[in-house]
């Protein structure tokens, strides 16, 4: 093992006195923070004190910083109910009020803003905001009508009070005649 030039050594941590080169320290926070981990013990064996993410920044890659942070973040929260945004570009963390102080489906809140990407969605169903349409009737709905389009159809068959075929799930709407509906 060759001797390490003082410029290249990373103190992790004022707890303890280890230094370790870039790769190293890097590797090591990027193996912890994948594993699930947010407090990163110092890599010696025989150390325990937690390294320092401002300490160790200038020695990790950007995407590795960012992670460790946010998985420091999120480990201040533990115990609370913790929400993702449903948007895949967006996934902001935040947590969710207690909705145990009332009881039925009208009293916990439902619409959110996530503050990542400012858009709307339902803390509920953990999907984009279903407008017009209660948790209820969106947690019946089959898994290939829960679209933005199939949405507005399901508004505007309410509204214009259309009926729904029992066999083929189709919308019609009585323009005359009686209730019956025949599947064709």
């Amino acid at each position: 093992m060759e001797p390490m030039a003082p410029a290249d050594a990373h103190c992790g941590s004022a707890a303890c006195a280890h230094a370790f080169c870039r790769a190293c320290l890097a590797g090591h926070v990027r193996a912890k923070v994948e594993s699930g981990g947010a407090v990163v013990r110092c890599p010696d064996a025989s150390c325990a004190a937690a390294l320092d993410p401002e300490l160790c920044r200038a020695a990790l890659p950007a995407d590795v910083f960012e992670r460790w942070c946010a998985a420091l973040c999120e480990a201040l929260f533990v115990g609370a109910r913790r929400t993702y945004c449903p948007f895949p570009d967006c996934s902001e963390m935040m947590v969710a009020e207690d909705d145990d102080a009332g009881g039925g489906e009208g009293d916990c809140v439902t619409q959110s803003e996530c503050q990542g990407c400012r858009r709307l969605f339902c803390a509920r169903c953990l999907v984009p905001w279903h407008a017009g349409v209660s948790c209820g009737e969106f947690q019946r709905l089959d898994v290939g009508e829960r679209g933005r389009e199939d949405l507005l159809l399901l508004e505007t068959a309410r509204e214009g009070k259309w009926k729904r075929c029992p066999r083929c799930r189709f919308y019609v709407e009585l323009a005359q005649g009686c209730l019956h509906i025949t599947c064709r």
